[in-house]
């Protein structure tokens, strides 16, 4: 039976992980529903890559095109591969829980807990890049389906593709687009959430006040970040700016 400090502190730990999850998924699905109604990085990125899928069909020359998609498909990958990297020093880790822990013991402000609570919180972040991984993995995919949209671009001056065609078109491939893009942001965000969860090694009311400085953060980014505003704002000149 526990004693009642280390009751105490398992259930600390466990409210702060029930606090860590319902951050993270609640996070999710706040922005994804106020994406729908309100300016965002994800919505106006949307509207971008609809004016680029509509302004593609416009080039003869399409290598620029092919080489951003190309670009923000190696992004994905450097960080699919880079998640496989992070795998792999977990599960080294989690076979020497041991000496991690008393390493960890031996620094200062550091909370002690029990093995089983150190084992817990390594499958945790072994929990976290695994669906980090899975994320950029279909991110990479997407990208690849995009690219054979683009392949599949009406040509400039074809009179057997209608007008409304075309604007189908650019909708279906910026939403492919898009959707890469979400996957690539949503496994940005389990990098965000699993740095916060480096708190809980140390103390479990450090790691609550992490995970809820994450969600300020990433909401200050989405929602209020000066990219944002100049992505929504266009300067109009002055008739003084204008050439005669």
């Amino acid at each position: 039976m526990l004693s009642l400090p280390d009751a105490g502190a398992t259930w600390l730990n466990l409210s702060a992980v029930c606090w860590f999850f319902i951050c993270w998924v609640g996070y999710t699905r706040y922005a994804r529903r106020k994406a729908r109604d309100t300016a965002c990085l994800a919505s106006v990125l949307h509207l971008y890559r609809k004016d680029w899928m509509t302004r593609l069909m416009m080039r003869e020359q399409r290598i620029a095109d092919a080489s951003v998609i190309g670009n923000l498909e190696r992004n994905t990958a450097f960080f699919a591969s880079s998640t496989l990297l992070i795998l792999a020093g977990l599960i080294t880790v989690m076979g020497a829980t041991d000496r991690a822990q008393s390493l960890l013991q031996e620094l200062p402000f550091v909370t002690p807990v029990s093995r089983e609570i150190s084992e817990i919180k390594l499958l945790v972040m072994l929990g976290i890049f695994i669906y980090a991984f899975f994320t950029f993995s279909w991110g990479m995919r997407q990208y690849n389906f995009a690219s054979v949209l683009l392949g599949s671009a009406p040509l400039v001056g074809e009179k057997s593709v209608t007008e409304a065609e075309r604007r189908a078109y650019a909708e279906r491939a910026a939403r492919v687009l898009s959707m890469a893009g979400n996957e690539f942001n949503l496994g940005l965000r389990a990098y965000y959430f699993a740095l916060a969860t480096l708190a809980w090694f140390i103390n479990p009311l450090l790691f609550i006040a992490a995970t809820t400085g994450v969600v300020y953060v990433l909401y200050r980014r989405e929602f209020h970040s000066a990219v944002l505003k100049a992505m929504m704002f266009t300067p109009t000149p002055f008739a003084e700016d204008k050439a005669p």
